[in-house]
């Protein structure tokens, strides 16, 4: 197999194989909005909205660029956008509003405190 059939047949996060520096393992705990995210794949896999395999081609549907940039939970919110987006179920405008809602609600606590 030729070197380009190779990176045809590969996905954007498929990367194994290629050379790379080693892979430093840093555990932490998880943001609250990490958790959160978690929480809603669970809750979208639980009620059979997105599953695991959507979710996994959602990500890998991101692309290299997008892959590469956004964290391991940014991709997951991403692509649950996207996927609730071509499923109808969300539409960027709801969610546009919804979350200047949450950006107000933050700022108010914000202001509040002093």
């Amino acid at each position: 197999m030729s070197g380009s059939e190779d990176l045809v047949r590969r996905l954007p996060n498929d990367i194994g194989g290629f050379a790379a520096g080693s892979v430093q393992r840093v555990e932490h705990d998880l943001l609250p909005w990490e958790k959160s995210c978690h929480a809603l794949a669970d809750v979208l896999d639980f009620t059979k909205i997105i599953n695991t395999e959507e979710k996994r081609r959602g990500v890998e549907a991101l692309g290299e660029t997008m892959i590469g940039q956004l964290s391991y939970y940014e991709r997951w919110i991403v692509a649950f956008a996207n996927i609730l987006f071509a499923k109808q179920i969300l539409s960027p405008t709801e969610l546009a509003m919804k979350m200047a809602e949450v950006e107000a609600r933050h700022v108010d606590a914000g202001d509040a405190r002093g």
